[in-house]
């Protein structure tokens, strides 16, 4: 797994199914239900908001930009997060659980950006980490890794490293 120079993955999740599925069920009841003029606007809006999110939250892309880490929901361009690899002080494989849920949001361990699946890998910022699903962990974490030597390599001035003079 070393040398891995370039890194593109995508991920398909169960996200857009789960959304489109509960735009379906409002759907389905929504004439069942009768109630006063805004419930028609509620429920429609319910739909449409599903839909959306489905788009949204159809797959997950991480991918390497140069100097910094990708990380986008799509095909929707709702979500994104670039983080610098200059920021990285590490990386390594995890699980989540399925408490910790899908989709993005903050857990007692840090930041959550999963689309499907338990396998992740904890990307650390100093103190902070963010945890990015993903069904390629080992290769993920490979990239990163060489990353990270190449960042503090660069910061520590080694060979092949352009410092700008001051």
């Amino acid at each position: 797994m070393a040398g891995i120079t370039e890194y593109s993955h995508t991920q398909r999740g169960i996200l857009q199914p789960v959304l489109l599925v509960s735009a379906a069920v409002v759907l389905v009841l929504a004439p069942v239900v009768r109630g006063e003029t805004p419930l028609p606007v509620v429920l429609v809006s319910l739909v449409a908001f599903f839909v959306l999110l489905s788009f949204a939250f159809a797959r997950l892309t991480v991918r390497d930009e140069g100097t910094r880490l990708a990380v986008r929901f799509g095909p929707l361009p709702l979500f994104r997060k670039t983080i610098p690899y200059a920021a990285m002080t590490g990386a390594g494989r995890e699980r989540s659980t399925f408490s910790a849920g899908w989709g993005i949001h903050w857990t007692r361990r840090g930041w959550l950006w999963n689309i499907g699946g338990f396998d992740c890998v904890r990307i650390d910022m100093g103190a902070t980490s963010l945890f990015v699903g993903t069904d390629d962990p080992d290769r993920l974490v490979a990239f990163l890794r060489s990353r990270i030597c190449q960042e503090d390599a660069g910061r520590a001035g080694g060979p092949g490293t352009a410092r700008p003079a001051r």
